[in-house]
């Protein structure tokens, strides 16, 4: 008789685990929360689906998870996924190493595995909200599921109801914790991560929005703690862009406890200090007749430019020939070391991913949790979090095909 198998949860990780347990005969039902698989998948990537990453390290995970990280992905890597996708009929691309379905869309994705799903005869009962687990006592049966409208009787299941990031749409409340904690699982503080920032209030700020290439640094009082590049996106509140949301994870615990964490932007990369002082000369010979505006107007983006005379408090049509070259000076090094105080993130609905959740302690080689047999967890739930680029949806079907496998023998 084939094992009965609930998977909780029909995201990425979700669905993974439930193909790897019908594949491996086992009778598989999902219960999900939404009026649909992959609600938060189809999202994903700009709607692109960055599935794994060719550059596939531990060191790009948490640094609690890194330790783990390592066994997991040789158990199921890159190339796996690659052959997963394989077997649903999803053709992939690299773009730099960034692994994507040759379609660019998301949707393509969702589908394979939900046309899968139905192919293998899994069974989806959806509107299902999450309420309980506990050993069950029927004899036959080794676990009882509470929803809020059922129970059901199972030999095992697969948690993967998510966590607290992403938009209202995709109902990501982070239940999850709280039902593991009742069966004594350790759950680490969440926070929202691949996410952008708000600036102080009193931070003066591009009225309209700004994308440029950029080094940001932050730093928590005079402490460097994360540095990263990329294409930066200002608004007239924040900043936002890849480099922002990949330094996210290293800082925004310090933000969320209002200690005093910076964001310094050098809008000039590119140049070394030498470079720069040769360009800020170059720059110099040209202190003429000439308005403040129409001086820096070749030199950067010119909402960038009056973001920096705005904070400067320099009227754009000042003369060059009524400013000093120290003042001249000091306006130019600005583009190297703007510096910004933020406030809070954008919060878990505008996040990606959230770090923190299940300890890794809690669970076994096979994604088991340890005081629950029968139990076992996989996708963001788990205390793993990744960088952009493939490797948080690389975790879901790491995760999906380890737990799903395990649960099915």
């Amino acid at each position: 008789m084939s094992k009965r198998i609930f998977v909780i949860g029909g995201g990425a990780a979700g669905m993974c685990a439930a193909i790897y347990s019908a594949r491996n005969g086992a009778d598989v039902t999902i219960l999900e929360k939404n009026d649909r698989l992959g609600k938060k998948l189809s999202m994903t990537g700009n709607g692109r689906c960055n599935l794994t990453n060719l550059d596939m390290r531990e060191e790009y995970y948490n640094l609690s998870a890194r330790a783990r990280m390592k066994e997991w992905l040789g158990i199921y890597g890159v190339e796996d996924v690659i052959c997963f996708m394989k077997s649903l009929g999803v053709v992939v691309k690299s773009e730099d190493g960034y692994i994507y379905p040759a379609s660019g869309q998301a949707q393509t994705v969702v589908n394979a595995l939900k046309n899968e799903i139905d192919r293998l005869g899994v069974e989806v009962i959806y509107n299902q909200q999450f309420k309980a687990v506990s050993r069950c006592d029927d004899g036959r049966h080794k676990l009882l599921i509470k929803t809020a409208t059922a129970e059901y009787m199972a030999d095992e299941c697969v948690i993967s109801t998510g966590s607290l990031s992403g938009a209202k749409s995709t109902l990501s409340t982070g239940d999850g914790y709280y039902i593991c904690s009742q069966i004594g699982m350790n759950i680490k503080k969440t926070y929202p991560a691949l996410v952008g920032f708000k600036v102080d209030p009193e931070e003066m700020m591009p009225e309209n929005g700004v994308r440029t290439i950029s080094e940001i640094s932050f730093t928590l009082g005079n402490e460097a703690i994360a540095t990263e590049y990329g294409e930066l996106q200002i608004t007239k509140d924040g900043i936002s862009g890849i480099p922002v949301m990949q330094a996210s994870r290293e800082i925004v615990r310090f933000v969320e406890e209002k200690k005093p964490v910076y964001a310094v932007i050098n809008f000039f990369p590119d140049y070394d200090d030498e470079d720069f002082k040769s360009l800020k000369n170059d720059m110099l010979r040209l202190k003429d007749d000439r308005t403040l505006a129409e001086f820096l107007n070749g030199f950067a983006n010119s909402n960038v430019n009056d973001m920096v005379l705005s904070r400067m408090k320099l009227s754009p049509t000042m003369r060059m020939k009524n400013i000093s070259v120290s003042m001249a000076d000091c306006i130019l090094d600005n583009y190297r070391n703007l510096k910004l105080k933020l406030s809070e993130s954008y919060g878990y609905q505008a996040s990606q991913v959230t770090t923190g959740g299940v300890s890794l302690g809690d669970v076994g080689s096979d994604l088991s949790y340890k005081k629950l047999p029968g139990v076992y967890l996989a996708g963001e739930i788990l205390d793993v979090d990744g960088r952009c680029g493939g490797y948080n949806l690389q975790w879901a079907f790491t995760s999906g095909s380890i737990a799903g496998t395990a649960a099915s023998i």
